[in-house]
């Protein structure tokens, strides 16, 4: 089978990918496993939150200027990643998703355990807000389901009181809901999202306004809306206050939502989409990638003019550790990585750990090394990459999307 662009990896960072190089009319399939890391998504992207130690609030574009120049952000050239980052929210909202934020100032989300942090980009039905003092003096009803426990009101209670809020707590619940509690594991986000649909919607934002009034908003789990955004939209026009949500212990319901319609938009522009399915290795001519082989195909190559590898890092398989060495499992690619176990880590367990920093070595256009030389034609994206601490930067949404949209942007230039 042959495909002008191959795609790795189906997850944030191979989506997008995928997306705009199937955009721009090319024959482009992506080879994924099933399940990524969109489905522990918080609702929030970041770009930069901290950097030495310090939040950063205030313009995180011109504080990423003092990166290393290893890092993902500093290859592209912090102009061109502003550039590729702000077609970001268009994507999205074509793909039904709607976010609101600014490169230039990050603003603030509430997380799930009460605690305030910073974001990029926000998905515009969630909890954000430009400053804390914003919520001072409000009165806010934390609302959950009945018997549902992926949701923690006293921390969140915890959290905004100290944030000048004033806050109630209630369970409400609807009938289409008793069926999920004959088994205490159904109660779960994406399988009430199935069930809160129309007249149960209608229902629920009853409930909601019976139990938060004299509230001058509404915060409550997110658990509509798996498939599209419709249910949220109706909730909100039937509560009687502004109504914002907070993502819930995985599989979040906005991640399943988010991989489901930007591979909704990916397959409208005539994307093949291969789930269930893994890349097990690769031909090369040269230093050219020129077919990939999956365990559902067997023997029967897939051939591409140009590949993107988006597999992750350790959480997605896309690195693999044993307890000799860290590697590259699907083209053994080279690697930015400790020789001796070792070194991988920092005894304090509070240190920025170094294997986070670890991933493929590459050049400045993201295309990654095999035996020492560049692999012409296969660029790498995402948390595969090496150079940044992710967790410790808060910037590994930044990365990912903007390193997808500098893959497509090669691969359509050529």
């Amino acid at each position: 089978m042959k495909f002008d662009t191959i795609v790795i990896g189906g997850g944030l960072s191979g989506l997008i990918s995928g997306i705009e190089s199937a955009r721009s009319g090319r024959k482009t399939a992506i080879v994924t496993a099933g399940q990524s890391a969109l489905h522990f998504w918080s609702g929030s992207f970041e770009f930069l939150c901290n950097e030495g130690g310090e939040t950063v609030i205030d313009r995180p574009l011109e504080r990423a200027s003092k990166l290393d120049d290893s890092h993902p952000y500093k290859k592209i050239g912090l102009e061109r990643t502003a550039n590729l980052l702000n077609r970001v929210a268009p994507i999205l909202n074509e793909a039904g998703i709607t976010v609101r934020g600014d490169l230039n100032r990050n603003h603030y989300r509430l997380t799930p355990m009460g605690f305030v942090k910073p974001a990029w980009l926000t998905l515009d039905d969630y909890m954000a807000f430009d400053e804390p003092s914003e919520l001072s003096g409000k009165k806010i009803a934390l609302i959950n389901i009945y018997s549902y426990i992926d949701f923690y009101p006293r921390f969140l209670s915890l959290g905004l009181s100290k944030l000048g809020a004033e806050c109630t707590r209630a369970d409400v619940n609807v009938p289409q809901l008793d069926v999920l509690r004959q088994s205490t594991t159904e109660m779960r986000a994406t399988n009430m999202s199935r069930f809160l649909r129309d007249d149960a919607v209608d229902a629920l934002a009853r409930e909601i306004n019976k139990a938060s009034a004299g509230a001058d908003m509404v915060i409550m789990p997110a658990v509509l809306g798996i498939f599209s955004d419709k249910p949220v939209k109706r909730l909100r026009q039937g509560v009687d206050r502004p109504i914002h949500f907070i993502a819930t212990t995985p599989a979040s319901v906005p991640g399943v939502r988010c991989q489901l319609s930007l591979r909704d938009l990916f397959t409208g522009f005539g994307g093949y989409y291969m789930p269930g399915d893994t890349v097990t290795h690769g031909e090369f001519e040269g230093n050219r990638l020129r077919r990939v082989f999956t365990k559902n195909f067997g023997g029967i190559p897939l051939e591409a003019d140009n590949f993107v590898i988006s597999t992750g890092s350790f959480f997605g398989h896309g690195l693999i550790a044993d307890f000799e060495k860290i590697y590259e499992p699907v083209f053994g690619l080279d690697l930015e990585a400790g020789k001796s176990r070792t070194e991988w880590y920092d005894k304090n367990f509070y240190a920025a750990q170094p294997y986070m920093a670890y991933g493929v070595i590459t050049d400045d256009r993201m295309r990654p090394r095999r035996k020492g030389e560049t692999v012409e034609n296969l660029y790498a994206t995402g948390a595969l990459l090496g150079g940044f601490n992710a967790l410790k930067e808060g910037s590994g949404a930044g990365i990912t999307l903007a390193t997808a949209l500098s893959a497509a942007d090669f691969i359509t230039r050529s």
